[in-house]
């Protein structure tokens, strides 16, 4: 495995930022093709605070201008995960994409989640929406 002294530690890239680039450890370049999905390395691991989240996302000019997104996303990183953080990308484009070694893939951003404890219930309360799912509100 290489060394990962020419990746940059992920870093807000302005004051304003709300989140983190995270970039491609690849030892090689890897082609992502139409309708294919990659896992790509970032050569990273972290330790999530706890009560928060890692939530990875695309990055919108990957998107926009080739198809690129990432598949399960948001993605999540748990408080308690230790292990290597990898991108699933996913290729919605037309064209073949090759990711390299450093290019920036994917944003993570750090969110607070709050613990639930499931109950089990006879009914659920009554609502004015209801059982209204997808569509419900019309165009």
């Amino acid at each position: 495995m290489p060394g990962f002294d020419d990746i940059p530690v992920p870093r807000p890239a302005t004051a304003h930022s709300a989140g983190v680039d995270l970039r491609a450890a690849v030892e090689t370049e890897v082609s992502v093709v139409p309708g294919g999905a990659v896992l790509i390395p970032t050569g990273i691991r972290v330790a999530i605070p706890g009560g928060y989240e890692w939530q990875i996302r695309p990055r919108s000019g990957l998107a926009l201008k080739h198809g690129i997104t990432v598949l399960n996303s948001p993605g999540t990183i748990d408080s308690d995960y230790r292990g290597p953080v990898g991108v699933i990308l996913i290729n919605h484009g037309t064209k073949s994409f090759t990711v390299r070694r450093g290019d920036r893939i994917a944003q993570a951003v750090l969110a607070r989640v709050e613990s639930v404890e499931m109950e089990v219930v006879a009914e659920l309360s009554e609502t004015e929406r209801g059982e209204g799912g997808f569509g419900h509100t019309g165009v």
